[in-house]
């Protein structure tokens, strides 16, 4: 009888070990179930829903009707270019910045940690706070025209109404206000990757004569590369999902002030004043899905072929 327990709780042991590391994941696998898959299959599902009934939760038929609806409402397609704008414009413009300011970073030995910290402070502070400033400083009043607006008339221009005026002054404080917000974690990334390159490449190039500028192309970017495609990828990935930022500088009612977002315009059609149709919502977060991962599968392409 010993022996059969002595079996048996071996044999527990080795089934134990051969699938501990599943059993390990269920935590997390059933968490990512729940929060993560789920939901998505269930915004698929909405999406094809006809004439969904939120109250009653039922529905007149399925097919792509949510689909042409939203492909069709003025403010998904305003939302659309908005995103389209700013990801276009800041993506490419904050990386940039960030690598030029990381490159300098590392170049100097004195105060670089003061530095460094001045330049992810934007990063830990309160969007709605940043937003505040932005709009006093673009922002004209009853009383003043704003700081910016005072600097562009010190110089002999005319002062904007960045706020509440025309559409590209609008974009403009918008694209400005993103590369600010994003450009502390790019600067963080970036410079860490600097600091891991080794240093004597750069010394066998100096030894060589290299110039700095080739130096700067030939050995900085391709070890960092990498890092870069990394932070283009989350940067396309972030600013599609871009709407906090929006609602800082405009307010809630962006559909008003023309400056909606993709993730906006679903979150009025589930909440805003148009709210209640979450098959409409759905079906612009299945097309914003497509476009996000469209556009990711393009720039790892892009990356592999690199390699």
């Amino acid at each position: 009888m010993t022996g059969n327990n002595s079996a048996k709780a071996k044999k527990s042991i080795e089934i134990f070990e051969k699938y501990k590391g599943w059993l390990y994941l269920i935590p997390a696998l059933t968490f990512l179930g729940l929060f993560m898959v789920y939901p998505l299959i269930d915004v698929f599902v909405y999406s094809f829903e006809e004439g969904y009934n939120f109250a009653s939760q039922s529905y007149s038929g399925t097919g792509l009707y949510n689909f042409s609806y939203v492909l069709h409402d003025p403010y998904f397609l305003q939302a659309l270019k908005n995103t389209f704008i700013i990801v276009i414009i800041t993506v490419p413009l904050s990386t940039v910045l960030a690598l030029l300011i990381s490159v300098m970073l590392s170049s100097i030995s004195a105060l670089r940690g003061f530095f460094q910290t001045v330049y992810f402070l934007p990063y830990v502070t309160n969007t709605l706070a940043v937003g505040l400033v932005f709009m006093i400083l673009f922002k004209k009043t009853a009383y003043s025209d704003g700081m910016i607006n005072l600097l562009i008339e010190a110089f002999g221009g005319r002062s904007v109404d960045f706020m509440d005026g025309p559409y590209w002054a609008k974009m403009t404080v918008m694209c400005i206000y993103t590369i600010w917000v994003v450009m502390p974690f790019k600067i963080l990334i970036l410079t860490s990757a600097l600091s891991s390159v080794n240093k004597d490449y750069y010394n066998a190039a100096r030894v060589d004569g290299t110039r700095p500028a080739r130096i700067f192309f030939r050995i900085t970017l391709p070890m960092i590369s990498p890092m870069i495609f990394y932070l283009v990828i989350t940067g396309f990935i972030g600013a599609f999902k871009a709407y906090s930022d929006e609602v800082a500088l405009f307010g809630t009612d962006l559909n008003a002030a023309g400056m909606n977002t993709i993730v906006g315009y679903v979150y009025d059609m589930l909440y805003g004043d148009s709210g209640g149709y979450p098959s409409f919502a759905s079906a612009a977060a299945i097309l914003l899905f497509i476009i996000v991962l469209t556009i990711t599968v393009i720039n790892l392409m892009i990356s592999n072929s690199d390699d």
